[in-house]
């Protein structure tokens, strides 16, 4: 039985990525802090660990009794009221997991992290638009971005040819359990759907089981053909959507189809609002303490007009395909925030 530790695991694409473990017949290790929520790993399959990903002495001392044959670190954060918290847990705690790692010489076959397609930030925006493409060169816009981008490259530089890994960066990750774009559908209910920018916006998505679909697949990869090399996979970073690109109202308009068709006051607004809405946010989040979903990262994010990304290599090389169109996974979502209550 193939045992698996997973970052991250009670978030909302890690909490996935365990069911899907413990589906495939494996042992499940969960990752956690002290103070994480368990509400959707109740599986009573589940090991769980705590892990503090911020000291490498006690990480060392947490991981130094358990042998692991994969490693899925789905940890970190995409809000907070520092900067410096950012590059603390996305960063540091990336460079100190895969440093523990290391030294333990834990024989791990493979080692996959979910970066963000976020760390190219807002390129290739010249209508009209062409995907982003791995041989790019990254300019993030966002601290998230930028905090990712030295993510992996703490990865690059530790791995060497010893280290197996495999990057995934998933453009925006909707489903079940997520609460960023549950907003939008909150806002929906709410009889309103707030806009930005009057130029044409292409948007990405990628549904959370399809990105799990990813995770896996990265994880076995693809065998060279040659014997006694490395899984053609290994080292490499892949782009993962759904394969298609939508327009800035698509997601809203399926929302709205989704809960029967509720009447719906559409409010565009030009950027200059955004900023200053956004910047009254940043305000507020240091003044209570509370972060705000209305903040400079999200300020640039839906100023991005251009959100493709070529997610062939994946095809490819992993062999990913796809099952959800934004339409079906929209439909899956609304379903499960109507049966949880959330709506």
């Amino acid at each position: 039985m193939k045992k698996i530790l997973v970052t991250g695991a009670s978030g909302f694409i890690g909490s996935f990525i365990v069911e899907e473990a413990l589906a495939k017949g494996m042992e499940v290790w969960a990752g956690i802090r002290k103070s994480s929520s368990r509400q959707f790993l109740q599986d009573k399959r589940i090991n769980f660990i705590e892990l503090n990903l911020n000291s490498p002495t006690e990480l060392r001392k947490q991981l130094s009794d358990i042998s692991f044959d994969y490693v899925v670190h789905a940890a970190g954060v995409t809000k907070c009221l520092n900067k410096a918290d950012f590059y603390r847990v996305n960063t540091e705690g990336t460079r100190n997991l895969v440093t523990t790692l290391i030294e333990l010489k834990m024989p791990i076959e493979r080692f996959v992290f979910l970066s963000s397609l976020s760390i190219f930030g807002a390129i290739r925006e010249k209508q009209p638009y062409e995907p982003i493409q791995e041989t790019d060169t990254p300019h993030p816009n966002t601290v998230y971005g930028k905090s990712k981008l030295e993510a992996e490259k703490a990865i690059r530089e530790l791995a060497g040819t010893d280290f197996p890994y495999v990057i995934l960066r998933p453009t925006g990750v909707y489903g079940p359990r997520e609460r960023d774009y549950f907003l939008m559908a909150q806002s929906i209910k709410g009889h309103s759907d707030f806009s930005v920018g009057y130029k044409r916006q292409d948007i990405t998505f990628v549904y959370v089981k399809d990105v799990v679909q990813a995770v896996f697949l990265a994880l076995k990869g693809r065998e060279s053909r040659v014997e006694g090399r490395e899984s053609v996979t290994n080292g490499r970073a892949y782009f993962l959507s759904d394969g298609e690109v939508y327009q800035s109202s698509t997601f809203s308009d399926l929302i709205i189809k989704e809960m029967g068709n509720p009447w719906c006051l559409r409010i565009k607004a030009p950027i200059w609002v955004l900023r200053i809405v956004t910047a009254c946010g940043e305000w507020l989040s240091h003044f209570t303490g509370k972060i705000s979903a209305l903040n400079n990262d999200k300020y640039h994010i839906l100023k991005q007009r251009n959100w493709q990304c070529n997610i062939q290599p994946a095809i490819e090389e992993l062999g990913y395909n796809p099952e959800y169109n934004l339409e079906r996974g929209v439909k899956e979502t609304i379903a499960w925030y109507k049966e949880q209550k959330w709506l």
